[in-house]
């Protein structure tokens, strides 16, 4: 009986049993009519056919032109061919035989076989969306489509709270008046206020959005409901929109509650651009969404709020965040370097990390890495321990770890000759001691490698002091001046240029596009303007952008000469860096100003 009953709750219950037990014994009764009707007929000559009526042997005869089909006394089927006259008709009568002129029992044997067809199809449709259903996810069967998707966590089964979310403290301050609102909506309605009904999660990919609404439902103890926005669209239109309303009746049923909608911008993108001019299955589901936010928060029942993460809030709809939606929206932007910090901390907690492991220093090595980045960045640091059969993780592998990351594993099978060795050794050299030698414009260098890893020879690791929010004219044209180093250096020792500095001219170009067209930082003749050609942006003229473009070459051509002239004078640190970093091929910056006896840069501490 436990077979019958889990059978019952994955298929609906009685009705489907019902349903399925009506299709079956209808087919067996027509599979055995049609077995009794495809029982073998005897030919028989006509003379014959004559005798067996004269014996009264004979007990049917359908007649349809010259074919004559009969049964005889002893149930035997039989078929025979009359002459061109046909049959004799009072002859039959006077044998007292049933005889009828058409053959009904070929009728009913084709109408059989179609019925039968018919059921099948019918059948075997059903079938197919049982299992075309079960493959739909959480809905089981075709007769619960339009159930909600969502998974519910009680309280009980929500472990994360905001202690477990390292950084983010502005979203985590702005999440504060949910949390307290759903712990205790009485304190808001005395005053007649009225809590927000949506929040809306804007971030990277990565930076803890879905963590943070979890958080924010282990804080407020409450149901939390995890649905993701591709879930609600289906093939057939309508089901989304059942979904969404299911969706908001479990969240009413079990308010105080949570719902949160990951990657709305799948079903809230802007209405009007949709295939079926306004009426297809995404748009049914936005309009429904609409209209529960609108009407399932009232001021005399419990509080459920709607949490969305996107990271597209251009394309969302205008009516998703008009004020009583989506109207607070929360920026969860990528770590700065005390929470990129902090996100280590949590994630080296997991692992058996080496006491000595300086997370500042390798948090200061990972701007631009989003939590989910960082978690990454232990992980790996743990299987290159793991493979190395380490006991613990060390600070290698978290450097090998990060280079990976960024740019690909080691390559081992390139074949460079000596000669492309010392083109790359020079090219890295001068990356860094142009970086060497402008140290109150740049951020100080980390490592020097040869080691080609991804698409790269080589690389020149810098490591930022700290979070910059503002950058200086010279501090650009710096950056401008270390990322040319390699082509400088390449031309003062070889008289040859390279396809080594592509990256280096993309990188150094962007730079300079952006101090020309977007800070201002131009000659006189352009002024103070914003030039940036875009769709949505301010357009120039010909002329002006023969201008822009004058600018632009006059800068990199400025920053090149100098880096030139640089090189020129420090050329016996150049070819001692070069020829170091030949025999070792990785250099830290601590060798690097033992070598080249220059004095290291003192770590930046806010006043």
């Amino acid at each position: 009986m436990k077979w019958l009953k889990r059978f019952m709750r994955f298929n609906g219950g009685f009705k489907n049993i019902i349903i399925l037990m009506v299709i079956t014994f209808a087919s067996l009764l027509l599979l055995q009519r049609l077995m009794e009707m495809s029982r073998h007929v005897h030919v028989i000559g006509y003379s014959v056919f004559l005798d067996k009526v004269e014996n009264a042997e004979v007990k049917q005869v359908y007649v349809d032109g010259q074919e004559v089909r009969g049964l005889l006394k002893d149930n035997t089927l039989f078929q025979t061919i009359v002459p061109e006259n046909g049959v004799d008709w009072q002859f039959l009568r006077t044998k007292g035989i049933d005889f009828a002129l058409s053959n009904q029992s070929d009728y009913s044997y084709y109408w059989y076989m179609m019925l039968l067809i018919l059921l099948i199809v019918i059948f075997g449709t059903i079938w197919f969306m049982v299992k075309r259903s079960q493959g739909m996810g959480s809905g089981g069967n075709i007769f619960s489509m339009g159930k909600s998707k969502a998974r519910m966590f009680m309280p009980s089964t929500i472990k994360e709270t905001f202690a477990s979310v390292a950084g983010a403290e502005e979203a985590k301050e702005e999440l504060h008046d949910i949390i307290d609102y759903l712990r205790n909506p009485k304190k808001y309605r005395r005053l007649g206020a009225k809590m927000t009904r949506g929040v809306l999660l804007i971030g990277e990919p990565g930076n803890g959005k879905t963590l943070l609404a979890r958080a924010v439902a282990g804080e407020a103890n409450c149901p939390f409901f995890s649905v993701s926005g591709s879930d609600f669209i289906e093939v057939f239109v309508g089901v989304g929109a059942a979904r969404v309303r299911d969706l908001f009746l479990q969240a009413r049923r079990h308010a105080p509650s949570i719902i949160f909608i990951d990657e709305i911008d799948a079903v809230g993108r802007h209405r009007g651009s949709g295939l079926g001019g306004g009426h297809d299955e995404r748009e049914q589901t936005l309009n429904q969404l609409l209209t529960e936010m609108d009407g399932f928060l009232q001021m005399n029942e419990s509080p459920v709020i709607v949490i969305a993460a996107t990271n597209r809030p251009d394309v969302l709809d205008k009516a998703l965040l008009r004020p009583g939606r989506f109207d607070r929206q929360v920026h969860v932007p990528f770590p700065d370097l005390k929470s990129r910090e902090a996100i280590l901390k949590v994630h080296a907690d997991m692992v058996k990390m080496d006491p000595s492991v300086d997370l500042h220093k390798i948090a200061r090595g990972t701007p631009g890495f989003s939590g989910a980045d960082l978690a990454n960045l232990i992980n790996e640091s743990a299987i290159e321990a793991s493979k190395q059969e380490s006991e613990l993780i060390n600070v290698h592998h978290l450097e090998n770890a990060r280079d990976k990351i960024l740019l690909g594993k080691e390559v081992k099978s390139i074949m460079l000759t000596e000669e492309d060795k010392k083109i790359i050794a020079y090219h890295e050299s001068g990356h860094a001691l142009a970086r060497l030698l402008m140290p109150e414009t740049t951020s100080p260098l980390h490592k020097v490698t040869i080691i080609p890893r991804g698409k790269a020879l080589g690389v020149t690791h810098s490591m930022p002091e700290r979070e910059k929010y503002i950058t200086s004219k010279e501090e650009m044209e710096a950056e401008v001046i270390s990322a040319l180093g390699g082509r400088a250096a390449e031309e003062i020792i070889f008289q040859r240029l390279t396809t080594g500095a592509y990256s280096d001219f993309k990188a150094a170009t962007d730079i300079v596009r952006k101090m020309v067209c977007n800070y201002g930082m131009v000659p006189e003749e352009l002024g103070t303007i914003l030039y940036v050609q875009d769709q949505s942006q301010y357009q120039y003229s010909e002329k002006t952008s023969e201008k822009i473009d004058a600018a632009v070459r006059a800068i990199m051509e400025n920053c090149y000469k100098r880096c030139i002239q640089m090189f020129k004078d420090n050329r016996d640190k150049l070819d001692l860096l070069a020829t170091t970093l030949l025999e070792k091929e990785t250099m830290y910056a601590s060798e690097i100003y033992e070598l080249l006896n220059i004095e290291p840069r003192t770590e930046h501490t806010f006043s």
